[in-house]
């Protein structure tokens, strides 16, 4: 039996096939493919309604959790605002509900401005810019095509996305490498911009079109540059994310890489160009005319065929697709034979990289400077408490009470420790400051560690990071030790690197301090607490430019967490909200304290585990439409995610319908309900097919809805219709889940329990 291909995960969407610069080292201008003479200049409609589908139907059949879609070019801000808003549209609702769009844009930075940052605020669209550092470096190469410098223009643009209302777009810079640019300069010009990430890519080159290499500059010229580089960012105490560095020091510990150029990971990218063809990787065209092409398109062709071409296939083959010389190379697994286009030699990619003396030095270089090779750290206990059978007889009707719920939640903090362990053994560091001050917390103040570890969003951000986000630096462990410094009241210090402007403390709130503070010392004592910036201001409590995480207290003395203000809360399928001005914050909490106090009259059995288990509530951007929007995040236990809703009654559906999904998320995490391998495609509530997985989350958030109008429906005659409606779908979509072949005994166990549930409401008559 043929295996299912490797999922693609990540889709270049080209929305214009131009660029408004002429850049001398661009691989899609000026090396050997010609392809982009022939294609339309702007993307059309009928492409991008092809695509989206492609993507949506490719997310289902393979149960992805997140799909990443980078809107590119030529210079995509070609295509105008309209394009934009409609890929980012047509995306969003070709989806399965179950799946994040990680929608970005790759620019020049020439064109961007503030109406566009205002666009991408709107549609949740991070931004990152090409720029080769300081004037001289960038211009190098980064030219319009009369020779004029393109460097002011991306400074302007960079400086929009820095300012406190864009920076949450800021995605970081891209960085070709050029040796004859003095490495040091390029990082201070590079740190001066404050980016998340920066992406130092080699020159595209094969062994027929080799990369420059000057007379008298050694035998590894990038390596040299590179190393050169990595000492001038240790040194700065790494104020940004490094994709190269990171992925060297992750395979060095055992762990994937982080990039196509780097690791054995298969590769997971597919380009879709503007008349709606697939290519392969763009790097590619630095091979030969046509070296990208799959003969294949969004309109006859689905995701899974291009993941099932040859050329695909041999992107994701690991070692066993590296020639002899590769295989046997001691650092094999952190180099991966280097990125596949630079292999091309006499017709062939079954060659070493033409980058493979400066691969080996660089992973040799990175790996003494960490103190040798280390070695993945050991298995952690993650089980957590164990669970009795009457407990996972309640979850599996539904439902779970008090004790069952917070069992859950302690599984999930050990297995929020465990990810948080990976993460510190992964980064690198021989010594970590702010992990020793967490480990003595730990031992000497356990509480206010588990009182930090159990917000939502630490684990998101864990995630994020172990997944190779290059977005996800190491700052936030930093804000884990201040915020458990600062709970325990013992009087520690700890220097937290600010991060655009703004200090976050987790649990706690943060504080706006504008781009030029970089670093701040938190103090906490038992009287309180304070923080000293690098630029000699204090702030806490006291100062207004601290925004505090603001609690709603609730009847029974049960307070929800309203946060709008933690940076890694960016895990919900939908733009966040804003800060909360005092008028929508007091209407937040009116609704809430109604929608509570409903749930807990109209649906007790639900309540019981939901107030046990659920910590907070983050605010989403409302539709334009004012449908209903909310979201819960398999990474992030104890949140979900709302824009409020124009009723309480509405609001109390939405908290109990997403609080399924989290419950049912975290007994995933711990058994298997289903046969992940399994392909097929199921058809519930009369939507669109979506794999076993997401068949499951929609009966077991659906037996929630379907009780909450059977109960409305006891009072109040309007509610009757609905309540038959869901009831019937909710029925139908149960036998579905029973009767698909796909289940473990375990899962045939919440199958049946979904049954009995759904029973007792069809033996209810109008």
């Amino acid at each position: 039996m043929t295996p299912p291909p490797q999922p693609l995960t990540q889709v270049v969407l080209k929305v214009h096939s131009r660029c408004d610069l002429a850049c001398d080292h661009c691989y899609v201008y000026e090396h050997a493919d010609t392809g982009w003479r022939s294609r339309p200049r702007v993307i059309g409609d009928a492409v991008l309604a092809g695509a989206a589908e492609r993507i949506g139907e490719h997310a289902a059949a393979h149960g992805l959790t997140v799909v990443r879609v980078v809107l590119h070019g030529g210079e995509p801000l070609l295509a105008g605002p309209a394009v934009i808003r409609r890929a980012a549209e047509l995306l969003r609702a070709a989806l399965p509900e179950v799946c994040d769009l990680d929608l970005r844009l790759h620019t020049n930075g020439v064109r961007l401005d503030r109406e566009h940052c205002e666009l991408f605020d709107e549609l949740g669209i991070r931004v990152g810019l090409s720029l080769d550092g300081d004037r001289t470096a960038n211009d190098r190469h980064r030219r319009f095509a009369d020779g004029r410098s393109s460097h002011s223009r991306v400074l302007r643009a960079v400086g929009l996305l820095r300012e406190p209302r864009f920076r949450h777009l800021y995605a970081g810079l891209l960085c070709t490498v050029d040796v004859a640019n003095d490495p040091v300069a390029v990082h201070r010009a590079l740190a001066e911009l404050e980016p998340p990430a920066v992406d130092f890519l080699l020159p595209h080159a094969t062994w027929e079109r080799p990369p420059r290499r000057p007379a008298g500059a050694g035998a590894t010229p990038y390596a040299d540059w590179l190393l050169a580089v990595h000492a001038r960012w240790e040194a700065d105490g790494r104020p940004f994310a490094v994709r190269t560095f990171d992925s060297v020091h992750r395979t060095l510990s055992g762990l994937p890489g982080l990039s196509e150029a780097l690791g054995l990971e298969p590769v997971d990218l597919v380009v879709v160009e503007t008349d709606g063809t697939y290519e392969q990787a763009d790097s590619l065209r630095t091979a030969y005319d046509g070296a990208p092409a799959t003969g294949m398109d969004v309109f006859r062709h689905s995701l899974d065929d291009v993941a099932r071409h040859p050329g695909t296939a041999a992107r994701q083959s690991g070692l066993a697709g590296l020639n002899a010389t590769c295989r046997a190379c001691p650092v094999v697994r952190s180099c991966g034979g280097g990125l596949y286009a630079h292999r091309y030699r006499d017709g062939s990619f079954d060659h070493p990289s033409v980058y493979c003396a400066d691969l080996r030095a660089l992973i040799d270089g990175l790996a003494d400077r960490a103190g040798g090779v280390r070695r993945p750290a050991p298995p952690v206990n993650v089980a957590g408490p164990e669970l009795t059978d009457e407990q996972l007889g309640e979850l599996a009707a539904g439902l779970g009470g008090p004790d069952t719920v917070r069992a859950l939640a302690r599984s999930q903090l050990a297995l929020t420790r465990a990810m948080l362990a990976a993460v510190h053994g992964s980064s690198g560091l021989a010594r970590s400051a702010a992990w020793e001050l967490l480990t003595e917390l730990d031992a000497a103040e356990p509480a206010a560690v588990d009182t930090v570890l159990a917000h939502p969003y630490v684990r998101a951000w864990a995630a994020r990071r172990l997944a190779g986000d290059p977005g996800a630096g190491l700052g936030p462990l930093a804000e884990l030790a201040a915020s458990a410094a600062v709970l325990a009241g013992r009087g520690d210090a700890v220097a937290v690197p600010v991060q655009d402007g703004v200090l976050h403390l987790p649990t706690l709130g943060r504080s706006v301090l504008g781009v030029g503070v970089r670093e701040v010392r938190v103090t906490g004592g038992r009287t309180g607490w304070t923080a000293r910036a690098d630029d000699g201001t204090l702030t806490g409590p006291g100062d207004p430019r601290w925004q505090p995480v603001r609690r709603i207290g609730l009847t029974g003395g049960r307070t929800l967490a309203l946060e709008d203000v933690d940076p890694q809360r960016a895990v919900h399928r939908w733009p966040l909200a804003d800060r909360l001005d005092d008028a929508e914050y007091a209407r937040w909490t009116r609704d809430l304290t109604d929608a509570a106090d409903l749930l807990d009259r109209d649906l007790p059995e639900y309540a019981a585990g939901l107030w046990a288990g659920l910590s907070t509530v983050t605010p989403l951007r409302p539709r334009p439409d004012r449908h209903d929007v909310s979201s819960a995040a398999r990474q992030a236990f104890g949140a979900v995610g709302i824009a409020r809703p124009r009723t309480a009654p509405t609001l109390a559906l939405l908290l109990a319908h997403e609080f399924q999904h989290v419950k049912l998320g975290a007994v995933l995490d711990r058994w298997e309900l289903y046969d992940r391998a399994d392909t097929r495609l199921f058809e519930p509530f009369n939507l669109s097919p979506r794999p076993i997985g997401s068949l499951f989350q929609a009966v077991y958030a659906h037996l929630a809805v379907t009780a909450f109008w059977g109960t409305r429906a006891r009072t109040d005659p309007s509610a009757q219709p609905r309540f038959t409606h869901w009831r019937a779908l909710t029925d139908e979509a149960v036998d579905l889940l029973a009767t698909s072949g796909a289940l473990t005994p375990l899962g045939h166990r919440f199958a049946t329990g979904a049954r009995h549930s759904v029973d007792a409401w069809l033996r209810i008559t109008a």
